[in-house]
């Protein structure tokens, strides 16, 4: 399924579903060349502690689009979950998806970005930010495990 070239702009106050998936009027929406750790995923700091690195990464995404409301997302095509796939704003002009990788909340998933967020993966890794503090599965990798199948990353 996909969006017409005349892609659909979504604007609205936007809820977080987890750290890579924000829902505007019902609609949901996945940020286009991005991978967060899963709301159940659980990663280790530097110290090897285990924290629930994909509910961390949920709440940083809420506290970022609350700053600077509405969001605003240019769809770019549709999943096959039928989410939107789409590149996120907020009010003020920053990429939410852009964000989300350089805080190190997300990784730049090369397969769907072509390496547009390498720059931002590269920041968060020198930072040792969010997820780059320690030690974690690569949110692809931990999917697939979970369901036993190959990962698709």
């Amino acid at each position: 399924m996909s969006i017409p070239a005349e892609a659909e702009q979504l604007l609205g106050r936007a809820s977080v579903i987890d750290g890579d998936t924000i829902e505007i009027a019902a609609r949901r929406i996945r940020l286009n060349g991005v991978d967060a750790p899963e709301s159940w995923q659980v990663c280790q700091d530097s110290v090897r502690k285990p924290y629930r690195c994909g509910k961390e990464a949920a709440f940083a995404l809420d506290d970022f689009l609350a700053k600077s409301r509405p969001t605003r997302c240019q769809a770019r095509n549709t999943d096959r979950y039928r989410r939107v796939v789409a590149d996120c704003v907020r009010a003020d002009g920053t990429s939410v998806n852009s964000w989300m990788v350089r805080q190190g909340w997300a990784v730049d998933w090369v397969r769907y970005s072509k390496g547009a967020f390498r720059a931002d993966q590269i920041a968060a890794e020198s930072a040792h930010a969010g997820i780059w503090r320690g030690t974690f599965e690569l949110p692809c990798k931990a999917r697939a495990s979970r369901s036993k199948r190959k990962a698709a990353c």
